[in-house]
C-alpha cells in the first residue's frame, strides 16, 4: 500500500513537467533577431544659455522654498468668504508672536480645578480596575 501510495505522487509529480513536445520543443528566443539600439543624441534644438546678469547662481536658491512653490504655488489670495471669516474672528487683534508664547511656561492658565487634573492624570488601562468614591464635604 505504501509503494502504491509513494508512485501515484510520483506519476502526478513527474506529470506537471510534461508541459507537451518535450525539452527539445520548447520555445526560446531566436538571438539572431536582435538589433542594436540607436544611439542616444542631443536633440538639435537643446541649448544652454549662461544666466542673466543679476540672477540668483542655482546654489543659492532654497531648494525647500523652491520644492514648495512647485508644489502648491506659492501663496494664494484668499476668497472673499474666508476673508470675512477671518476678520469676524478678530484677524487684526491677534498678536503676532502668539505660537511661540502658547508654550511658554509664563503663561497664565485657567485653573480647571483637582478633578480635571487627576482626569488627565488617571493611567491608562481598560478601566477593570477602576473605583468611584463619592467626596465628603
Amino acid at each position: 500500500m505504501r509503494k502504491l501510495i509513494l508512485a501515484a505522487g510520483l506519476v502526478s509529480i513527474l506529470s506537471a513537467c510534461g508541459g507537451g513536445g518535450g525539452l527539445m520543443n520548447r520555445q526560446r528566443p531566436d538571438e539572431f533577431a536582435v538589433s542594436r539600439q540607436a544611439p542616444l543624441i542631443i536633440p538639435p534644438d537643446f541649448a544652454l544659455v549662461p544666466p542673466a546678469p543679476g540672477t540668483p547662481a542655482a546654489a543659492s536658491v532654497d531648494s525647500s522654498k523652491a520644492a514648495m512653490d512647485a508644489m502648491f504655488g506659492g501663496p494664494a489670495a484668499r476668497s472673499a468668504g474666508e476673508g470675512a471669516t477671518l476678520n469676524a474672528a478678530g484677524r487684526a487683534n491677534a498678536a503676532s508672536g502668539i505660537r511661540s508664547s502658547v508654550g511658554d511656561p509664563g503663561t497664565e492658565v485657567v485653573d480647571k480645578g483637582a478633578t480635571t487634573r487627576d482626569i488627565i492624570a488617571a493611567p491608562e488601562g481598560d478601566g477593570q480596575e477602576a473605583r468611584a468614591a463619592t467626596p465628603q464635604p
